[in-house]
């Protein structure tokens, strides 16, 4: 059954374009790697060159305000020159009913990953039914449940017997179809069998329907013992109001009991269509292969429409600060605003890559980043502290989220708004750029490492209609950045001053008798 996960919706499948996600936990970077390796290496040759002395030396006074004079000699480090990253190639074509293809041919692996993604997410469960919120969540939810041709233990027998993955999602924007198999026809023709099965003919079996639901019940009441579902509930609602991406892409605990077989149904029927589909195709299949592949993917699926362009949410004008009561000694604070929508012209790509630097040296998973130094290192407040923007077909939320004791809940709140207000001021350093950029354009390969992450990229790209260059033009952007324009796009996309600021815990910050420092305005 599809998890609620509207803070991290869609990175199942690559949602945020792995250039412009931003993990919440990240390796260290090459270089950093590069210095630890070289100081091992010298700590165990000095070691080797001691082994068997049978003096005894006193201890050596060490200078520690002298520089380390080891690291001028790591020479490997000095002299390196950049990266060169080749991306795969993407090879792109329609299907006889108009839909787009974009396939990766990758022989070394006897696999092959399909991704069918059609425009028909959560945000259009209130087309079917008013308030219908979970239709598109129940509806992935049994697909993967029965076909008219194979029940429900049947159809996971199939499954199981050719030891495939197969399964379904409703995201926000997104409904996908993914498959994993072995290349070799005895196992892949079956597969994509049962996967048409999965979208042209399902059963919506009334007696499941209903375990579902009554599952689905006992899950969202659990989630209300969730500090961090109950603060991403709320920080939705406010910041989306009466828009679609408002709601829980599972549903409510008053919508889902209404879900009715028939709404199944019409959803299938209106969003599940040529028109609203997008395939992407990576593994060991010839372009001829690919192309039939495609072809009986989606030879089943009536034309019918493509969803309505969705409306675009209104920002806040003001702040505003939720408290939700909540049984603990730790608050959970979500903080943000209402950010970009996936961009797909060249300038505005841009513009978020430039997003994409200074936030990662603002707001990054990483130890060097500014929350995290000041709020985690330096004040001690929490465990850890990251916010990312996350595009989507309109425009999605900015998030910064940590959680910290109670007692320091607002001081907390102050000091982080103090660093982000500080970082619009006055711009993040040419010193903290270059090391971010470095850091973007090594790690970016990491993204392409694995058939599933290209397929899950090509996904992404191909659903939000981006070009085929866009890859390869990734460390371009990240090589055309500039201070001053990093800097301006930070002051341009951020508001502090007008953040929501949703907290869940025992006491409400904004009612402590003696408050911290207020924070600065602009």
């Amino acid at each position: 059954m599809t998890q609620n996960n509207d803070l991290l919706q869609n990175n199942k499948n690559a949602c945020n374009l792995m250039p412009l996600a931003h993990p919440t936990k990240k390796q260290p970077s090459p270089l950093r790697v590069g210095i630890l390796l070289g100081l091992t290496t010298l700590t165990m040759t000095a070691q080797a060159d001691t082994a068997g002395a049978e003096d005894y030396r006193a201890p050596a006074v060490v200078d520690t305000s002298a520089p380390i004079a080891a690291l001028s000699k790591l020479s490997s480090i000095q002299d390196a020159k950049p990266l060169k990253v080749t991306v795969p190639t993407i090879q792109s074509f329609k299907t006889k009913a108009g839909v787009p293809v974009l396939f990766v041919q990758a022989a070394a692996l006897p696999i092959v990953d399909v991704d069918l993604r059609f425009n028909a997410g959560s945000a259009r469960d209130g087309s079917i039914k008013k308030d219908g919120f979970g239709i598109a969540n129940m509806t992935a939810t049994m697909l993967e449940q029965g076909s008219t041709s194979l029940d429900e233990n049947a159809f996971t027998r199939a499954v199981e017997t050719l030891g495939i993955n197969l399964s379904s999602g409703a995201y926000k924007d997104m409904f996908i179809v993914s498959l994993r198999s072995l290349s070799d026809d005895k196992h892949l023709l079956p597969a994509i069998d049962l996967m048409t099965q999965m979208v042209s003919e399902p059963t919506f079996n009334d007696e499941i329907l209903a375990r579902n639901k009554a599952r689905l019940l006992v899950g969202l009441q659990q989630q209300k013992q969730d500090p961090n579902s109950l603060a991403s509930i709320a920080f939705n609602d406010a910041l989306y109001g009466e828009h679609p991406y408002a709601h829980p892409s599972v549903g409510t605990l008053d919508s889902v009991p209404t879900i009715e077989k028939q709404q199944l149904i019409d959803f299938k029927n209106r969003y599940l269509v040529a028109a609203n589909a997008s395939i992407s195709l990576t593994g060991n299949l010839t372009l001829e292969q690919a192309k039939k592949l495609a072809e009986d993917i989606t030879s089943e699926l009536p034309m019918g429409q493509p969803a309505a362009e969705l409306p675009e949410p209104k920002p806040l004008s003001q702040p505003k600060h939720i408290h939700i009561p909540f049984p603990s000694t730790q608050t959970t604070v979500l903080m943000g605003q209402l950010g970009d929508k996936r961009a797909t012209d060249t300038p505005s790509q841009q513009k978020q890559t430039n997003f994409s630097v200074g936030n990662e040296v603002l707001a990054g998973g990483g130890f060097s980043a500014r929350l995290m130094t000041e709020i985690r290192q330096n004040l001690g407040y929490t465990y850890g502290i990251s916010g990312s923007m996350n595009p989507m077909l309109a425009k999605g939320p900015y998030q910064i989220g940590f959680s910290t004791r109670n007692d320091k809940a607002r001081a907390a709140i102050d000091a982080s708004l103090e660093v982000i207000n500080d970082t619009l001021d006055n711009g993040i350093t040419s010193t903290e750029m270059r090391l971010t950029t470095d850091n973007l354009k090594n790690s970016f390969p990491m993204g392409f490492a694995s058939n599933a992450g290209i397929n899950g990229l090509l996904g992404v790209m191909n659903f939000y209609q981006l070009p085929n260059n866009y890859l390869a033009d990734y460390t371009n952007r990240i090589d055309q950045v500039t201070l001053s324009e990093v800097n301006q796009t930070m002051r341009d996309t951020l508001k502090p001053n007008n953040f929501l600021i949703v907290t869940v815990g025992q006491d409400d910050p904004w009612k402590e008798k003696t408050p911290s420092k207020k924070r600065s305005k602009k």
